[in-house]
């Protein structure tokens, strides 16, 4: 496929997943612990009642 002369995804036989793996997993272990800081910070005792705090109890509209 062509596009103004050009193939945008030529295939090359390099491999990519496998070297790159540790740099994936990597990114998953930091999501997982920043979510985790999140979620254990916003349920501190400074946070709970925040308005501002999706999970406070003063904040849910009836």
């Amino acid at each position: 496929m062509s596009w103004l002369g050009v193939a945008p995804f030529k295939k090359f036989p390099a491999p990519f997943l496998k070297p790159m793996a540790p740099f994936f997993a990597a990114g998953l272990i930091i999501a997982y612990g920043a979510n985790a800081a999140q979620n254990a910070m916003s349920a501190s005792d400074e946070w709970k009642n925040d308005p501002r705090n999706p999970l406070s109890k003063s904040n849910h509209k009836h």
